[in-house]
């Protein structure tokens, strides 16, 4: 149950209450429980608390250079970040009609950044992206690509849920500097700690913290708009507070909330279509290159995948098989994405987890998703405005939705059947553990295998299943057959 949910939802969904007018009736919004002014909140949440994509992406991308040791340029790659995420999350929110942001997709674009770019030209890499894309959406238009999600287990799909949920959670710890990754050259066996050298030290974290606990207040005494009033008391406590303290550069990360000297920019188009289709096959062969579009597709296809189950459970959209009301156009739209990120050079655009916090406000349609989008857009011209929230007044809504996720859906698991619960757990750790949603999804998924496998169930398995077990082994044995073929 989200925090600013009514208490007769429920009975809502059960009996829905006629369209009030032509908005409504479009998305549904009277049909779903939910008004527009619980769709506004939920699109503003989501923006704020993602909009970090537009300073991060970038600076992802310029962390590697291609073959002819070329570096993207960062004013386009801010425009081209801003302007595909605008474009994917409102494409998404008039067709999918969900809730669900897109922008480009953390962990895929370090694909392209430092394992594609430097064996190819950078119009090359994005094409790969593209072909990926299209492979996609040739999957969503087979069935094929719902067919596999339908094949997934119940407890499973739940299990990924809350995995995305912990996910989450350790995202907003660790952007908010709570949690820190202990330097190498401290010679431990923890990888992370609280803080920094085991303390938590700095104004920052003092406002991730108070955010933290303020939000979980407003939760429990169930305030309407919980989640956005912890993230904008807390940016603006964290303007007062940066301009009457001396911070240290680099606390804050990538976002100082800072009041900007300039309110507009002028965007770079420069990099959108600066596209080749088939370019990166001439530069590293045909084995090499159907690889490269084989690991971006896999990761966009289950990332995705988690991330639609995920937000669909938490805005209880799901109905008893756990499946999404106009699912085949929600995929399609993720296959877009994919190809359009490309297309302007912003690598794959995916559904983003942080979608969470506009669902933890209210929003369960497309409207939200009108407002994420206007603002993404937005973002093109006024850009310093959306650097002003810093992660510490953004992360604590991440922390919050994952507890949410997690007590939405934990009971609905069965532990008694080892065969689903040992999966469902590995599935839980593995997405925050490795820092990855494909790669708990794929853990998951063997494990399910081989255990009903072992116990002589395999009757009960779909065979789909089997096949996506067969493409998750190959996933996680890339890097070998790469070395085979000489392509790592």
């Amino acid at each position: 149950m989200s925090p600013s949910a009514p208490a007769p939802a429920d009975a809502q969904r059960q009996t829905p209450a006629p369209p009030t007018n032509g908005i409504d009736k479009f998305f549904k919004i009277s049909e779903r429980g939910s008004s527009v002014s619980r769709e506004l909140r939920g699109g503003l949440a989501t923006f704020f608390a993602m909009a970090y994509i537009v300073v991060l992406n970038p600076i992802i991308l310029q962390t590697g250079e291609d073959k002819f040791h070329q570096h993207l340029d960062h004013g386009q790659l801010v425009t081209a970040t801003a302007l595909m995420a605008g474009l994917t999350t409102l494409l998404m929110g008039i067709i999918g009609n969900v809730p669900i942001a897109l922008a480009a997709g953390l962990g895929i674009n370090a694909v392209v950044s430092l394992q594609l770019a430097p064996k190819m030209s950078w119009p090359d890499a994005m094409g790969m992206v593209v072909l990926a894309g299209l492979v996609l959406m040739i999957l969503v238009a087979s069935g094929l690509r719902q067919r596999v999600m339908d094949a997934i287990p119940g407890g499973l799909r739940r299990a990924i849920a809350i995995g995305i949920g912990l996910f989450i959670a350790l995202i907003g710890l660790v952007d908010a500097g709570f949690v820190t990754r202990n330097p190498d050259k401290a010679k431990t066996s923890v990888p992370m700690g609280l803080g920094i050298e085991g303390k938590l030290q700095g104004w920052p974290v003092l406002i991730f913290v108070v955010g933290l606990a303020l939000t979980f207040v407003l939760v429990v005494r169930k305030t309407r708009g919980a989640i956005l009033i912890g993230i904008v008391a807390m940016t603006v406590a964290a303007i007062v507070i940066n301009a009457a303290v001396d911070i240290p550069d680099g606390m804050w990360g990538l976002t100082v909330p800072d009041v900007p000297e300039q309110v507009v920019g002028t965007p770079d188009f420069g990099l959108i279509g600066d596209v080749s289709l088939f370019g990166g096959f001439h530069e590293v062969g045909i084995l090499t290159g159907c690889l490269f579009v084989f690991t971006v597709l896999l990761s966009g296809f289950f990332d995705a995948m988690g991330t639609i189950i995920g937000v669909g459970e938490e805005a209880e959209l799901t109905d008893e098989r756990g499946q999404l009301p106009g699912m085949g156009r929600i995929l399609m739209v993720d296959g877009i994405a994919v190809a359009g990120g490309g297309f302007g050079s912003a690598s794959a655009n995916t559904c983003f987890v942080e979608s969470t916090a506009g669902v933890g406000e209210g929003a369960r349609t497309g409207l939200a998703n009108i407002v994420t989008g206007g603002l993404f857009l937005l973002a093109l011209v006024f850009t310093p405005l959306a650097q002003v929230v810093p992660s510490q007044a953004a992360t604590p809504a991440l922390v919050v939705v994952g507890f949410l996720i997690m007590a939405a859906n934990v009971k609905e698991i069965d532990w008694s059947d080892f065969t689903i619960a040992i999966p469902a757990f590995l599935t839980m750790i593995s997405m925050p553990f490795t820092y990855s949603i494909t790669n708990g999804i794929g853990i998951g998924v063997l494990a399910f295998l081989l255990l009903r496998i072992a116990t002589r169930r395999t009757r009960e398995i779909p065979w789909l299943l089997g096949v996506v077990g067969l493409c998750f082994l190959v996933y996680f044995l890339l890097h070998p057959i790469e070395q085979a073929l000489g392509a790592a």
